[in-house]
């Protein structure tokens, strides 16, 4: 069974986080490729093409998640990650759609 890492609830989800969070070019990168996703995607480093570290994308998932943007469950060793569509787009609606685009 999979536990969901802690992350702020939809009405805890605050625009200026958010945005500091968007404003890393590799965030954005990967952010943006996982958007293409439907189902949740792992979080490992060769599922993505940035020219980073482990470490250096483990921290840039927990930006991404404590941002509000990301989920990540967590099952037994893997960690799946996946857009919060809805609820950024409930927030703020519109916005997913052209910071991604």
């Amino acid at each position: 069974m999979a536990r969901t890492l802690p992350q702020p609830a939809r009405e805890a989800i605050e625009i200026v986080t958010v945005l500091q969070a968007l404003a890393d070019p590799v965030r954005l990168e990967v952010l943006r490729q996982l958007a293409k996703e439907s189902e949740p995607r792992s979080c490992s480093l060769e599922e993505y093409d940035v020219d980073i570290t482990a470490a250096t994308l483990s921290h840039h998932w927990r930006v991404l998640r404590e941002a509000g943007l990301t989920t990540t469950f967590v099952e037994g060793r893997r960690r799946w990650v996946e857009l919060r569509r809805e609820d950024i787009q409930a927030r703020f609606p519109g916005l997913l759609d052209a910071v991604l685009a």
